[in-house]
């Protein structure tokens, strides 16, 4: 079995430190993983969630995106500033 790492910025951070979380993470992992599942394992509600980057690539939640045992994984709440979101490589595509 391997492990991966998660991180939660804004809001989800907060809810790691109230669960007394380390930042990051480190969750055991036997096999690939969706973004979603790997939410719903972690009870991460999925309406904290717009951005996940894995690896450093930046992907909207709903993406299927695939998390596999060594990866480092950083979940992004909705409300991220302009600004960051262009550093930060995604933007909202509903506010058009």
């Amino acid at each position: 079995m391997d492990t991966i790492e998660v991180r939660g910025f804004g809001d989800i951070k907060k809810l790691f430190e109230e669960r007394e979380w380390s930042q990051p993470i480190k969750v055991e992992l036997e096999e690939e993983i969706s973004a979603a599942d790997l939410a719903a394992k972690l009870d991460i509600p999925f309406e904290k969630i717009e951005i996940i980057f894995v690896n450093g690539k930046a992907s909207p939640f709903g993406a299927h995106c695939l998390i596999k045992p060594g990866d480092r994984v950083a979940y992004v709440p909705p409300g991220t500033p302009g600004p960051y979101r262009v550093l930060l490589g995604f933007k909202n595509e509903d506010k058009k």
